[in-house]
């Protein structure tokens, strides 16, 4: 799920009404969490991601401050590995930031450490307003009736695609098209134009989940893992073969050419990620470039869902109402909406998805993506992640990467992931 701005690989409809409440119009810095003196309340916003979203979240923050002056917004920012490792030095010390940029990977965990806070009662007093999400959004990080979260975007996973290397091959991906069709384009473009059919998808933890969706399962239950060695050992004999083959790039160029794309420097055709993440291609490279639909099993089961980037409040902040509050602009405020862009993914409400219609080719083309797969009914509700999840993705990628390398056989690093995820499993 989108977690970042998509530094490399490895760190890749029509909406309803909305309230006064959502927009943080409630009488906050009264009640619950005010000051008590009449004077600023300060609060503590922190997220991950470059410079440009940081750019835009102060433009966010300072409208908001002008909005309501009785709440200070204090802000702070790293990458995304280091914003989890400072997070958790924060969470453990006691003083972790009021409101955080989160992923549902990470909701299970922290809910289980007790550092979310519930935002279901700000919503019962009128702080902070459920109306107006996308279908399946309101309760996007609804853990066991509590509410850990609210999106800000949302996102799904697609298959970014070279347009005139599949033009030149003559490949038109369309709605229904199978894996078997997926890889025989791959194969005509590498013997066309001797160019890698994709980057390398089997380290992709969101994509494997999606495979094995469509055939009935998935990557996890609600406290566990929902496949096992007969399901993974395949898979990754089989992307091998194609690592070997060419039709998945030379690992060794891919990792070379970092933080750049191996998909915007011409080293392969295609690339799973979230959609979202398709605007660094135009940015990055010189060719022209298109989100397709996930290939299934059957033509029809996609395995897909909306994923989303959201805001959560901690647990042991002093101002929960303005939290709340904070949280409810940042997600219903149309201005918000002109500012970020689809840079946390496609608006998650009518006000913001109204206020923003993008001009720029790659988000009209995510716009449309996303409205495409909703008509089409492909989607499905999202599947658990339990605690441990973030490590057992890191384990995934890394392995996935090494068996790519051929530093261990697929035998092997199958027997290793599971190890390590029986671990993560059981230390969270």
């Amino acid at each position: 799920m989108s977690r970042n701005n998509g530094i490399d690989r490895r760190q890749m409809l029509k909406l309803a009404g909305f309230s006064a409440a959502g927009l943080g119009l409630t009488a906050a810095g009264c009640g619950s969490g005010g000051s008590g003196s009449g004077g600023p309340v300060t609060i503590r916003h922190s997220w991950w991601g470059a410079d440009d979203r940081a750019k835009k979240i102060q433009q966010c923050v300072a409208l908001f401050e002008k909005k309501h002056p009785k709440i200070k917004v204090k802000t702070d920012f790293q990458q995304y590995p280091d914003f989890w490792k400072k997070f958790n030095t924060q969470a453990a010390g006691g003083n972790p930031p009021d409101v955080i940029q989160n992923a549902v990977t990470f909701l299970r965990k922290y809910e289980a450490k007790n550092v979310l806070l519930d935002l279901n009662p700000q919503v019962e007093k009128g702080n902070l307003s459920l109306d107006g999400f996308r279908a399946g959004l309101e309760k996007f990080a609804d853990i066991d009736g509590k509410l850990l979260g609210v999106p800000v975007g949302s996102n799904s996973m697609a298959l970014v695609i070279d347009q005139a290397v599949y033009e030149k091959a003559g490949i038109t991906p369309e709605t229904g098209w199978t894996w078997d069709q997926w890889y025989a384009g791959m194969e005509k473009i590498r013997d066309g134009q001797k160019v890698a059919g994709d980057v390398g998808p089997h380290g992709v933890m969101y994509l494997y989940d999606l495979i094995l969706r469509q055939n009935g399962k998935a990557f996890f239950t609600e406290d566990g893992m929902g496949f096992g060695e007969a399901e993974l050992l395949p898979y990754w004999t089989e992307a091998l073969a194609r690592v070997k083959s060419g039709i998945y790039a030379d690992p060794k160029k891919v990792e070379q050419i970092k933080p750049a794309s191996a998909l915007a420097r011409g080293i392969a055709s295609g690339e799973f990620t979230w959609d979202n993440f398709s605007i660094r291609y135009s940015a990055e490279g010189k060719s022209r470039y298109g989100l397709a639909p996930i290939p299934s099993s059957d033509g029809m089961r996609t395995g897909q869902y909306l994923g989303s980037l959201m805001l959560s409040g901690s647990a042991r902040t002093k101002h929960p109402a303005e939290v709340a509050t904070f949280i409810g602009f940042m997600t219903h405020e149309p201005e918000v909406a002109r500012i970020m862009g689809y840079d946390r993914g496609v608006p998650a409400t009518t006000a913001q998805f109204e206020a923003y219609r993008p001009t720029d080719a790659p988000s009209k083309a995510i716009e449309a993506y996303e409205t495409e797969i909703a008509d089409a009914g492909v989607l499905e509700p999202i599947t658990p992640h339990p605690a441990g999840a973030d490590v057992i993705e890191a384990a995934f990628l890394r392995i996935a990467g090494d068996l790519s390398l051929g530093k261990a056989s697929p035998k092997d690093s199958v027997k290793q992931f599971f190890s390590e995820a029986k671990t993560a499993l059981a230390s969270n």
